[in-house]
């Protein structure tokens, strides 16, 4: 972790150009997708619409425009039910007018990463003489943006 964090933190001369990037694409539940980018430091780039997300499934022979701005918050583009398919990879891509900035492909189910569990709560069941073991119970609730009724989130 620390070789990560200092990794991280030095700069370099590649760092004072940086580029546009899908930075996640992310599924809550299996139904829906959301894909997030940055601008990077290209001032020309930061006006509204100037970036677009395209998407292409498998079978599909045209780049498609990203469906819904709006709905995931800035710099991103969010897939409904009506554009989702579960097992049908997908390519997403950010550009500008002729020029790609980077491009990822992916299925849904390989980007799931469910909301976190709600009301946790946990209940120290019982001790060892010694002190040192315990038995724990733990309890916690579905997120509310989980289908626990379909069976995606269990």
């Amino acid at each position: 972790l620390a070789l990560v964090c200092a990794n991280d933190s030095l700069s370099s001369s590649d760092d004072l150009l940086r580029w546009p990037q899908i930075s996640k694409c992310r599924s809550p539940e299996l139904e829906t997708f959301s894909c997030y980018w940055t601008d990077g430091n290209l001032y020309n780039l930061t006006a509204p619409g100037t970036i677009q997300l395209l998407y292409m499934k498998r079978n599909d022979e045209d780049w498609k425009e990203c469906p819904d701005y709006i709905t995931a918050g800035e710099n991103s583009c969010y897939f409904n039910t009506s554009y989702t398919s579960i097992w049908i990879p997908y390519c997403v891509k950010l550009a500008n007018k002729d020029e790609v900035f980077d491009e990822k492909c992916f299925s849904v189910d390989e980007i799931v990463l469910p909301d976190p569990p709600v009301h946790l709560n946990w209940t120290l069941l019982n001790t060892s003489q010694t002190g040192i073991h315990g038995d724990i119970q733990v309890r916690w609730d579905p997120p509310p943006t989980a289908d626990v009724q379909k069976g995606w989130i269990t």
